[in-house]
């Protein structure tokens, strides 16, 4: 069902992983995309490499493979004057702004003591004040159309229950939910919903990082902090199934839903 036709959605991080299966899952739901990403080794403190412009171009060669139109520009979170000009771009192009992902992350491991300063401001840069810019950015284009819409914040569920070994990632994403409920209250007036995803580890190059396995054999009494999920399915969540609720919170079937924040994770923060 095409229940996003007519409606305009902006992702970051959208090269591949969560990204690029929410963006392909809206585009599914009729709705024209702006896909961004960084496109570039911007983390050097995480374990995994960062995406490519290929991986971008792909994100674009599956969305028209949907049938949808795609806009991709190479930003970086942190360069709020870059995301300005993307939205100024899409309002361009496309005339209107309905939805708002703000996906980018990056994740990397270490006791809090022990991390540089380096390490944990790449985190909280990338991951809370790139989610800021992101808002900085999109909200006022949003308001002065008139059209209400949808904001998305991708938090984990480490901004719930904070894990061991990445204390600085953990603090990010609460800043992620702390800043997505006062939007939500922010915005009710102009009828802008804003609504934060909580995923447990999903099947992406971030969660696939094997460097968290050092820090577990080196303190293994950690590994009890990541107690069972009450489903017992195989493997890690697949971005797919998060795009699932992406796609329900940017379409009016959850018209009264806002200043939530909704897990993704198997039953992990019900324990």
């Amino acid at each position: 069902m095409k229940t996003l036709s007519g409606k305009v959605a902006y992702l970051t991080g959208a090269a591949r992983g969560q990204g690029r299966s929410h963006a392909i899952a809206l585009a599914r739901a009729g709705a024209d995309i702006v896909a961004t990403d960084a496109c570039a080794q911007i983390a050097p403190n995480s374990g995994y490499p960062m995406a490519e412009p290929e991986d971008l171009a792909e994100t674009a060669r599956l969305v028209k493979a949907e049938g949808g139109n795609i806009h991709t520009v190479q930003v970086d979170v942190r360069d709020l004057e870059g995301q300005q000009a993307a939205v100024a771009e899409t309002i361009a192009q496309f005339g209107r702004l309905d939805i708002v992902v703000a996906n980018a992350g990056v994740c990397s491991w270490g006791r809090l003591w022990e991390i540089s300063p380096e390490q944990f401001a790449e985190s909280v840069d990338i991951n809370l004040v790139g989610v800021w810019n992101t808002i900085k950015a999109t909200v006022p284009a949003m308001i002065e159309a008139g059209n209400g819409g949808s904001i998305m914040t991708i938090s984990s569920s480490a901004g719930v229950k904070a894990p061991p070994g990445c204390g600085h990632y953990a603090a990010s994403k609460f800043g992620v939910i702390g800043l997505t409920k006062s939007l939500a209250v922010e915005l009710g007036e102009f009828g802008i919903r804003v609504n934060t995803l909580l995923p447990y580890g999903t099947n992406t190059p971030l969660g696939n990082d094997t460097s968290m396995y050092k820090l577990f054999e080196a303190h293994p009494a950690y590994v009890y902090s990541y107690t069972p999920n009450l489903l017992k399915t195989d493997g890690l969540i697949e971005p797919e199934d998060i795009s699932e609720a992406v796609v329900w919170l940017a379409s009016d079937q959850s018209r009264v839903m806002t200043g939530a924040q909704i897990p993704v994770d198997k039953g992990f923060l019900a324990r």
